[in-house]
């Protein structure tokens, strides 16, 4: 007989084409919530894609349990970003090989997805309606939003129409929506009568393995030569989403300058506009690196003393530039690019860790980096502290992910 404490018997279904030991963030936060949820007892089950979501040539084992978590890999289910029919083709058959995992599983208790890929929720919403299960969103963005506002399509294109559709439909059957931001959560409600299932969960800084480290023992910052060197760093998904085109001519004009240095880390299609900046104007001062391992963060987060945080001016509520939170648990102050009212804007108008400037803006950011270089080192140290404070008293990934997975298991158990 059960326990009157224990979890409901049965599966908890997560769909998710990333997950670890792939260094994209949706993958990384999803595999938190099952690692959580797993040690809550529950039977977690992830079904996620066996290459790698920026690398391909990478693979992954097709079945392995990570910490309590039945990790399960399919083949065929992504072949990499190299185009737009690549990447169509690879969710497609993601999509469909978990419609038809869901539908098969014996005794599933609840589903949990992202927006990897997207519309993964289609699936989902289906096997909800055919078999009952409950299912819960976890909007880490939104479409076709994100596809108007880049102009990769127009607002009444017949995609564009049939993507909201699909969207809505998602929605009304989901049982729980995770929101990251309250932006966000305002999108939502546009699209139908949702506030008393939606929830406003940002999400959680690898505080696990990320901590500061000092610069004279940091061994990222001796391989790259940035001893001695004030570094304004970039650590994450590079997307026309978050522009980084006034850095990167505040970098030219600093291109002289021996002390300074600006590190663009990780990956996605605006890493070309980075290459290609570095090569059109020589760019002695602006290092371009891949992903780095979960496990190395600590070093690379902490290399810098400044990090950069940039959303497009139409992007907000859209996606959500959840890299503020490792430059905050590596104890580093932020220098934010968009707009304002924004939620990265909120934590800067309410705390004192950072800097903010507009896209666009190239003379206030030249402004700013030559104000911030000069700042007084007690001072940048202060910042950083003041971001690992707010942290662990609001933002930590004991206090969210445990919220989160409270929330989880009330879909779980509506009784």
């Amino acid at each position: 007989m059960m326990n009157k404490n224990s979890p409901p018997a049965g599966i908890l279904l997560i769909f998710s084409q990333t997950f670890a030991p792939d260094p994209a963030a949706v993958g990384q936060h999803i595999t938190d919530a099952a690692i959580a949820m797993a040690r809550r007892g529950h039977t977690v089950r992830v079904y996620a894609s066996s290459r790698g979501y920026e690398d391909p040539t990478r693979q992954y084992p097709l079945k392995e349990n990570m910490q309590g978590v039945d990790v399960r890999r399919l083949r065929f289910s992504s072949f990499g970003k190299k185009n737009l029919l690549i990447r169509i083709i690879g969710t497609a058959s993601f999509l469909i090989q978990c419609f038809f995992i869901g539908l098969l599983t014996p005794n599933v208790k609840g589903i949990l997805f992202s927006t990897s890929p997207p519309m993964i929720g289609f699936a989902a919403a289906w096997i909800h309606l055919l078999r009952r299960v409950p299912i819960a969103y976890w909007a880490m963005d939104l479409n076709p939003d994100q596809l108007i506002m880049m102009g990769k399509i127009k607002a009444r294109s017949f995609r564009a129409r049939l993507l909201e559709r699909v969207n809505r439909f998602i929605l009304k059957n989901s049982a729980a929506i995770f929101a990251l931001d309250r932006f966000m959560a305002d999108r939502l409600a546009k699209r139908g009568d949702f506030a008393r299932k939606t929830h406003i969960d940002p999400p959680w800084p690898h505080e696990h393995v990320i901590e500061p480290v000092a610069p004279q023992n940091n061994p990222f910052r001796i391989e790259h030569g940035l001893q001695g060197k004030f570094v304004f760093m970039y650590s994450g998904n590079h997307s026309p989403a978050n522009p980084l085109d006034t850095i990167l001519a505040a970098a030219i004009k600093f291109k002289d300058d021996p002390q300074l240095r600006f590190v663009f880390v990780g990956g996605g299609l605006g890493k070309r506009q980075i290459q290609a900046c570095i090569q059109e104007h020589q760019l002695s001062n602006v290092l371009s690196l891949p992903y780095q391992p979960l496990e190395s963060l600590k070093f690379s987060l902490s290399a810098a003393d400044v990090h950069l945080v940039s959303l497009g001016e139409n992007m907000v509520g859209i996606i959500h530039p959840c890299k503020i939170y490792g430059a905050m648990a590596a104890g580093k102050p932020i220098l934010f690019l968009g707009p304002s009212p924004s939620h990265i804007a909120d934590i800067l108008d309410e705390h004192e860790i950072g800097w903010q400037i507009r896209h666009g803006d190239t003379e206030g950011a030249i402004a700013a980096i030559a104000n911030i270089r000069n700042t007084p080192q007690a001072q940048l140290n202060q910042m950083g502290r003041n971001a690992q404070h707010l942290l662990r008293e609001r933002l930590s990934q004991e206090t969210l992910c445990n919220r989160f997975c409270d929330r989880l298991e009330k879909v779980l158990s509506p009784a």
